[in-house]
């Protein structure tokens, strides 16, 4: 499958958000995708996952979740990267987040190339967190969260409640990917989880990876592991295929 990228802007009331397109040729309709990144910006990895996502069929956006503090953000994958990275995921705001990835929702669906309907959401890291929070929204059909630290502890810019409290808005499907020796997020966080997922009857699945830690997805970061990643990769394929 031949596919385009470009760089486009997303417009929020008065903020542009710089985004990463990517998307199939051809006419479509086809299924949206957004994608929301790591600490570390809108990097190539994002990117890849962008290209790897529109190589099979999906028309995918990458919004700069950064773009009111650090606009065109990236960085490597470092101690200084992710020093910096943190600083301004403090600086983030739950309902500022919200009304971004919305945006990005919309300019998904303002293309004639996307199928109407909902859209599906995956993201990384901290982006594992925001899409988590985006499930909310009544758009969202399908989510992949991976390892999104803070779920259970915190919402972004407010601390309490945690962003786990609103898992009963939750109206799609979420897909939950972890790894059992994440320093980050401990085992029991993540049994809080698929907690509230069940007692909110909510459509999920859980997955945790043996001798995986945080950032297992990522080929780009010295965690990697391959077996877990391609087998996520595969739950990814599926939710997606089955629910957009």
């Amino acid at each position: 499958m031949t596919i385009q990228t470009q760089a486009v802007q997303v417009l929020n009331g008065d903020l542009k958000i710089e985004a990463y397109l990517a998307e199939p040729t051809g006419d479509g309709p086809f299924p949206a995708v957004v994608v929301i990144q790591e600490v570390f910006g809108v990097n190539a990895h994002i990117r890849d996952v962008c290209d790897r996502l529109a190589r099979s069929n999906y028309i995918t956006l990458a919004p700069a979740i950064y773009q009111r503090n650090a606009p065109g953000f990236e960085v490597s994958y470092n101690e200084a990267g992710l020093k910096e990275g943190r600083k301004y995921k403090e600086m983030t705001d739950a309902e500022e987040l919200l009304g971004d990835v919305g945006a990005a929702i919309a300019f998904l669906q303002s293309k004639p190339n996307v199928k109407p309907g909902g859209v599906g959401t995956i993201g990384f890291c901290f982006g594992g967190h925001v899409v988590y929070l985006a499930a909310t929204l009544p758009e969202v059909k399908a989510t992949a969260s991976f390892y999104g630290a803070g779920i259970t502890t915190m919402t972004p810019g407010a601390g309490e409640p945690p962003t786990l409290t609103r898992t009963r808005q939750i109206g799609g499907e979420l897909y939950g990917f972890f790894g059992n020796e994440d320093q980050l997020i401990p085992n029991g966080q993540v049994d809080e989880i698929e907690a509230a997922l069940k007692a909110n009857g909510v459509d999920h699945k859980i997955f945790r990876y043996d001798d995986a830690g945080h950032g297992f997805f990522c080929d780009g970061r010295s965690a990697y592991v391959e077996a877990a990643a391609k087998d996520a990769w595969m739950q990814v394929q599926e939710l997606f295929g089955r629910c957009l």
